[in-house]
């Protein structure tokens, strides 16, 4: 008996109804619910693999960790051989910063600019991996050469060889006057990674930097490259409770932190749009039911005689459903992870036969469109799913609990 209520429940899904409307009622509700997964899957994967790309670009060019000094670094090897020990930590390169106007011709561009060690930097950052013109190794000191990314280079419109200035925001003080210190550099090289650092960040040798800063023998601290770049936050935690106070431990996630936030937002923004849909799908089984229940008054009284009870008529109701809406969600689950995952080769079919393009590789850091399926996110979707749709049966599946099998039958 206990199981009767299921019986009887899925029977009314796959019974012909004498109201056609209902039916299609019911069948809208279930396409609504697989359309309405199935996007929010794809747009999630997608989404996923946006990030998941920024990622590996940005932080291929950048450090994962940082050790800065206020003060600055008279020598910072002793530093070097107590953090050798940290298994965490694949390489160290120390290192000088600092913020300049690039000037070309009439052309100017802001930049942060960083002096390194070429030989320690290619182990910390994988900029030396992706340069298409020059090479990092043309950096020597005294020479005053300069490493730029290719949109930085496009916008001066400079070659490796052109001689560009560099004015530090910085003054001089000359019996002449006050004049703001400019440094005139030979570009050695130019490197593309894909990213936002492509058109802001510049790299001279560590020792012209310190004599452009007059920084000395000092630098302004350690860059590190770790085992596992996405702990960055919990192994810079713990180096720096090993540390003086006086020094400062930076991840990844602190200096870039505001770029990925923005993302992640712009993530939860779609995510609760696109359940909109599925909250559609689950009204038109409230509208399903609602019907449903009137077109099987007849039905309900009589079950009602033979011994079942409201509860039971009611579980009925609450099955029928919940099924419609798993139905959908099951199918929706399936075609939006298999579109999640294959959807960046069957956009670049797509793109191949119609020869039109997402994303302009001119313009756009990323020129394909990336996914990373999380079983977590079908997960999450499917879950929320269920629980609209279970919420969505229960005010029918009263109004059929409540039905008088008495007064029903009197009229048959």
């Amino acid at each position: 008996m206990k199981s009767m209520p299921l019986f009887i429940g899925l029977r009314y899904i796959r019974a012909r109804r004498r109201n056609q409307f209902i039916s299609f009622l019911s069948g809208f509700a279930m396409l609504g619910m697989l359309l309405g997964v199935g996007a929010l899957i794809i747009v999630l994967s997608v989404m996923n693999g946006f990030d998941r790309e920024l990622k590996g670009r940005l932080l291929s060019a950048i450090p994962h960790a940082s050790i800065l000094d206020a003060q600055g670094m008279d020598d910072w090897l002793p530093l070097a051989s107590q953090l050798a020990n940290r298994p965490e930590i694949v390489a160290q390169a120390p290192f000088v910063e600092g913020f300049a106007m690039l000037g070309y011709g009439r052309a100017l561009q802001a930049v942060a600019f960083k002096g390194v060690q070429p030989d320690l930097e290619k182990e910390v950052s994988e900029i030396a991996e992706h340069m298409v013109l020059g090479s990092l190794e043309a950096l020597t000191p005294g020479e005053y050469g300069i490493v730029m990314g290719r949109l930085l280079a496009r916008q001066l419109g400079v070659m490796p060889g052109d001689k560009i200035m560099m004015t530090l925001p910085q003054l001089n003080v000359t019996p002449a006057g006050i004049f703001p210190r400019v440094k005139r550099f030979t570009v050695a090289g130019v490197f593309e990674v894909g990213a936002q650092v492509d058109q802001s960040l510049v790299l001279l040798h560590i020792s012209d930097a310190q004599r452009l800063l007059r920084r000395g023998g000092k630098v302004d601290g350690v860059h590190l490259r770790l085992v596992d770049m996405f702990a960055a936050d919990q192994v810079a935690h713990s180096i720096a409770a090993s540390l003086p106070s006086t020094l400062t431990v930076r991840s990844w996630s602190q200096t870039q932190g505001s770029l990925f936030q923005a993302i992640k937002m712009e993530k939860t923004v779609i995510t609760v749009l696109l359940l909109i849909i599925v909250l559609v799908a689950a009204f038109n089984i409230v509208t399903s039911l609602v019907l449903m229940v009137a077109d099987k008054r007849a039905d309900i009284a009589v079950l009602r005689t033979l011994g079942l009870t409201a509860k039971e008529v009611m579980a009925i109701f609450v099955v029928q459903g919940s099924a419609v809406g798993a139905i959908g969600i099951v199918l929706g689950a399936i075609l939006g992870s298999i579109v999640g995952i294959y959807v960046g080769p069957i956009v670049q079919q797509l793109e191949a036969l119609t020869g039109l393009y997402m994303f302009d590789p001119s313009v756009y850091f990323i020129s394909h469109l990336p996914s990373y399926w999380l079983w977590q996110d079908v997960a999450l979707v499917s879950g929320v799913g269920l629980l609209l749709s279970l919420v969505a049966s229960l005010y029918p599946a009263y109004r059929a609990a409540k039905i008088e099998p008495a007064e029903t039958l009197r009229y048959e």
